[in-house]
């Protein structure tokens, strides 16, 4: 997640997933990480909210989508910019 290239050794094992990828910004994400924050108190980071932000956009179809959330490692700091709707900075 987040990587620019897929290296090419990697390429033959990986191409076959591509078709049906949803990609999502980082405002995407962080405004995942603040809904699920919002409506189910749970912490989820980033890479662990990316399912969520796939399936909200006009991207995904189909009747049952399955999110697995995970991941709580962000430090104080980036949880309060991203609960006043902003994309914290690395």
């Amino acid at each position: 997640m987040g990587g620019r290239r897929v290296l090419d050794e990697m390429w033959p094992y990986v191409s076959h997933l591509v078709d049906g990828s949803v990609v999502i910004t980082l405002e995407q994400i962080v405004d995942a990480v603040r809904l699920i924050m919002e409506r189910n108190s749970l912490l989820a980071e980033a890479a662990g909210a990316a399912t969520v932000a796939a399936a909200l956009t006009d991207d995904v179809f189909g009747e049952n989508i399955v999110c697995i959330i995970s991941g709580g490692n962000l430090d104080f700091s980036k949880i309060a910019t991203i609960c006043k709707g902003c994309v914290p900075h690395s």
